[in-house]
């Protein structure tokens, strides 16, 4: 896993950690006011017992009212010794007026119902024998309230750090969007113009050859290495421009490349069979140069997979609605599981000599310029990987 895999991963745990301090922190200070709740409503249960217990007109009794019922910011409801009788509620916010007898009744054994899954209710007796009602009593506003809280607190969180992700992500892909375009440029740049005085060269070494074939020979397979050079320098000079695309035959396209590497194959030792199948009429909007090196990326990490020298590299091409799909099918060693996600990551390859540049480009050309695709279709190491490009036509 690369660095910076490790360090989201790290963030992610501290994240969990602080989520989880959070909720157990107000589950904890939710539990304190449940209990303070509990206090009140077992004394409100209390003060009740004592004013039935006590004879008529010993004591005052304001104290109940003004210091204890005044007080519940609680809703809380008082039945009789069967529950169907109310005898009093406070803080249900209840327009009795706007209700019937029975929608009313119906309404508070729903609310008590609520109230008993919530706390055990609260019992009054007479001299601890006779019960003579229950005190149901439910959550405050404030813990209500408290218990949304962290889910709130954690709901803006997360959005902060998710637009924070996305706005970091997307810095990060414009500055090596820059720096791929900078790179590219420069390198066409720089290859111009030693490629224009080489190419005069060829052509005062032509004059010179005069009539003599074998030196003609060898000058046409410089020119033509030159012309090349020159193709490559193009493509790196329309790196972070608009590409033009234009509607073409992907047959013909990949055709060129398929000779192209056909003629230098045998140079390598390898003896791999190049072919195509399908879609000889199939046509989508590309720019040609670009995708032409989207291929030869393509097929030459096909043939950097068939390291036993004999092997099979083909090319499927189909369509299906308003897509098209091309497919690069090689007989190499595949890719194992836990590497094909990095395939496509700048600097990755498992190649000694690589750079890790190629699929990279290609996914960059296909998805950036092509408003497409490029992915592993599907891939087992010691059987081969198939590549595939989806675009539009």
């Amino acid at each position: 896993m690369p660095v910076s895999g490790k360090l989201k991963v790290l963030l992610l745990i501290f994240a969990f950690l602080i989520v989880g301090g959070t909720l157990l922190y107000t589950h904890e200070i939710v539990q304190q006011l449940q209990a303070k709740e509990r206090e009140v409503a077992n004394l409100y249960a209390k003060s009740l017992g004592f004013i039935a217990n006590a004879k008529a007109g010993e004591g005052d009794y304001s104290f109940v009212f003004n210091e204890i019922i005044l007080a519940i910011d609680f809703p809380i409801i008082e039945t009789d010794s069967t529950n169907t009788e109310i005898k009093a509620y406070r803080n249900l916010g209840v327009d009795s007026s706007k209700f019937s007898g029975e929608e009313l009744q119906q309404y508070f054994l729903e609310k008590i119902a609520e109230m008993d899954e919530l706390h055990e209710p609260v019992k009054v007796a007479f001299q601890d024998t006779i019960i003579l009602s229950y005190v149901h009593y439910g959550e405050s506003p404030l813990i209500t309230k408290l218990r949304w809280l962290p889910f709130v607190e954690l709901s803006i969180v997360a959005l902060f750090i998710l637009i924070g992700y996305i706005s970091f992500s997307y810095v990060k892909r414009s500055e090596q969007s820059n720096i791929w375009v900078g790179m590219a440029r420069e390198t066409a740049h720089q290859l111009g113009t030693p490629i224009s005085s080489m190419m005069g060269w060829v052509e005062l070494l032509k004059e010179q050859a005069g009539r003599d074939a074998k030196r003609l020979e060898t000058i046409n397979d410089m020119q033509n290495d030159l012309l090349r050079l020159q193709k490559i320098a193009d493509r790196f000079s329309k790196i972070g421009s608009k590409p033009d695309l234009h509607e073409e035959n992907l047959t013909d396209v990949i055709e060129k490349v398929i000779k192209y590497f056909e003629r230098r194959i045998p140079h390598t030792g390898k003896k791999v069979a190049l072919s195509i199948q399908n879609g000889s009429q199939v046509k989508a909007k590309i720019n040609r140069e670009l995708f032409e090196w989207v291929v030869e990326n393509l097929t030459k990490n096909a043939l950097d997979a068939i390291e036993n020298g004999v092997g099979k590299i083909s090319f499927s091409i189909h369509e299906k609605g308003s897509q098209v799909f091309i497919d690069v099918a090689d007989t190499g060693k595949g890719i194992d599981l836990k590497h094909r996600n990095e395939v496509f990551r700048p600097g990755f390859s498992t190649k000694k000599r690589g750079w890790g540049l190629g699929l990279s480009l290609s996914k960059r050309i296909i998805e950036t310029y092509h408003r497409g695709r490029l992915f592993v279709k599907e891939s087992r190491p010691g059987f081969g990987t198939t590549f595939r490009i989806k675009l539009k036509k």
